[in-house]
């Protein structure tokens, strides 16, 4: 069998960025390799944890596990606290901030995506109507 026969196909690039997305979310690091990843010390996390600021996922044994995404929010909340001076109310109040601009975000591309169907749809008409026989068009051939 050639090698090129032995290779999967690749994904398409909206289920590449889907999978990408799975990934980040994807429950990996436990509380001490996160702690490490980040540097911070573990219980730094389940602080950050009882405020609200991070939400783990548990396994079946109640074990906390970090997934990416969660790793990315630590390093930011480190960043905030430890290089800015943010206390952890400010940090509280920016990743509610950011969390709501990113809900309007999505909003205004949902809108942006639905007019830009409508207006897709009244183009096509429009040029259907321009393309049409001048009699077809305004109904001048129904006995006149």
């Amino acid at each position: 069998m050639a090698e090129s026969d032995k290779r999967r196909p690749e994904p398409a690039e909206g289920q590449r960025a889907e999978d990408e997305v799975i990934a980040k979310d994807r429950p990996l690091y436990v509380i001490s390799v996160a702690a490490e990843l980040v540097d911070m010390h573990p219980q730094t996390l389940r602080l950050y944890e009882r405020k609200g600021l991070i939400e783990p996922s548990r396994s079946a044994g109640k074990t906390r596990l970090y997934s990416q995404r969660d790793i990315e929010r630590l390093r930011e909340i480190r960043r905030l606290t430890q290089e800015l001076g943010v206390n952890l109310a400010g940090v509280e109040e920016i990743i509610r901030l950011r969390n709501r601009l990113d809900d309007l975000q999505d909003q205004l591309e949902g809108r942006i995506d639905y007019l830009q169907s409508r207006l897709n749809e009244r183009m096509l008409k429009l040029t259907a109507a321009l393309m049409a026989p001048k009699g077809e068009e305004r109904g001048e051939g129904e006995g006149g």
